[in-house]
C-alpha cells in the first residue's frame, strides 16, 4: 500500500517548533507508527492527550514532514523527511539567518561556546581534513 503524499509546503519552507520536533524525533525512532505509539512511546516524561498528539502529527503532515497510510479505522504515519536531511536544512537556515551568512562563524562559535571533548575535537579535525581532501 503505497503512502499517501503529504500536502502543504516543502519541509524546507517550514520550521518545526519545539513540540514538533519532538514528535519527529519519536517518528524517526520508531518509523512507520500510529498516534497511539507515538503517545506511548512519549510517557512518562511527557503526558500528552492523544488529541493533542493527533493534532500535532497531523500538522506535521500538512507541513510535509510526514506520510499517513490508512490501517483499519486508523492512520499509520512515517517520516517523509529524513533526520538528517531535517538537520541539514536547519543547519542552512541558522548559518543563514543567524551567521549571516557564513558557516565558519556557526562553527568558530560552537567551538567557543561548547565544551568539546578531546574525542569531539578530533573527529572534528577529521572530518575538515576529509573535507579539505574534496
Amino acid at each position: 500500500m503505497a503512502n499517501k503524499k503529504a500536502r502543504g509546503p516543502k519541509p524546507s519552507q517550514k520550521d518545526l517548533t519545539a513540540v514538533e520536533l519532538e514528535m519527529m524525533n519519536v517518528i524517526w525512532q520508531l518509523g512507520p507508527c500510529s498516534v497511539a505509539r507515538v503517545q506511548e512511546h512519549l510517557r512518562p516524561q511527557r503526558e500528552l492527550a492523544y488529541t493533542s498528539v493527533s493534532t500535532i502529527v497531523r500538522i506535521l503532515e500538512q507541513k510535509g514532514y510526514v506520510t499517513s497510510q490508512k490501517q483499519g479505522r486508523g492512520h499509520l504515519y512515517d517520516a517523509a523527511v529524513s533526520k538528517e536531511r531535517y538537520q541539514s536544512l536547519s543547519l542552512k537556515r541558522i548559518v543563514r539567518n543567524v551567521f549571516d551568512g557564513a558557516p565558519s562563524l556557526l562553527v568558530q562559535r560552537l567551538l567557543t561556546s561548547e565544551t568539546l571533548t578531546p574525542e569531539d575535537l578530533a573527529r572534528i579535525e577529521s572530518l575538515l581534513r576529509e573535507k579539505a581532501k574534496g
